[in-house]
């Protein structure tokens, strides 16, 4: 299984992750949003030159160019709510893709919310037998949600191949995702690897709870 971790190289994207961390400018979900908006598209660039390719004859309006142009299907699929800005960049760069949708949420089993458990609820998806699979979720955490959105999908059928897409994860989620996810076939892509989680599964330092960064707090 190959892991790719951004930060590991200097880019712009470093900056979108200082102003997504930064508590001061957390309070513009607008500027929340587009950036993680802007990560899912560069990581889309990059996924995108893995994918399998085949020449064809394009006709201009002067002659006729010999273009190389994905062969790949691919599927981009994303768990609601904090995925779907994320979910947005990617579909800007993979505008022919299909689109699948889980909603899985996290639930404290205890008061003093550190035992979670992971329900999913809502299922909308194209066939994804022999696909591309991106599944584009900001946090990768405990890797439940993953793992549970991804057998989701796999009712649908069974991809040619996985990307796990994130901005931030953590080692747990990494390893659960080493476990549960077929290892030949599968790329996790980030933007940076925290450090680890605190006792409310939450990962440290983070940013703080995406979705409701996104969209608000719920109740």
């Amino acid at each position: 299984m190959k892991i790719i971790d951004f930060s590991q190289t200097n880019s712009i994207m470093n900056q979108y992750m200082a102003e997504m961390r930064d508590k001061d400018y957390q309070h513009n979900r607008l500027l929340f949003r587009n950036n993680i908006m802007r990560i899912g598209e560069l990581e889309a660039y990059e996924i995108s030159k893995t994918l399998s390719y085949e020449e064809r004859d394009v006709q201009t309006p002067l002659g006729t160019a010999r273009v190389s142009v994905p062969s790949d299907k691919v599927v981009l699929a994303t768990i609601f709510r904090a995925g779907l800005p994320f979910h947005n960049g990617f579909l800007n760069i993979f505008d022919h893709a299909g689109n699948a949708f889980v909603s899985a949420y996290r639930e404290y089993t205890d008061q003093s919310h550190t035992d979670v458990s992971i329900h999913v609820e809502y299922l909308a998806t194209p066939d994804i037998d022999g696909k591309t699979l991106i599944i584009a979720d900001p946090m990768l955490a405990t890797g439940g949600s993953m793992e549970l959105g991804y057998k989701a999908f796999l009712t649908k059928g069974t991809p040619k191949n996985v990307h796990v897409a994130c901005v931030i994860a953590a080692p747990e989620g990494i390893e659960h995702i080493r476990k549960t996810f077929p290892d030949d076939r599968t790329t996790i892509w980030c933007a940076a690897i925290d450090p680890g989680l605190n006792e409310h599964k939450y990962i440290v330092p983070g940013f703080g709870d995406a979705g409701d960064l996104c969209y608000g707090e719920k109740i």
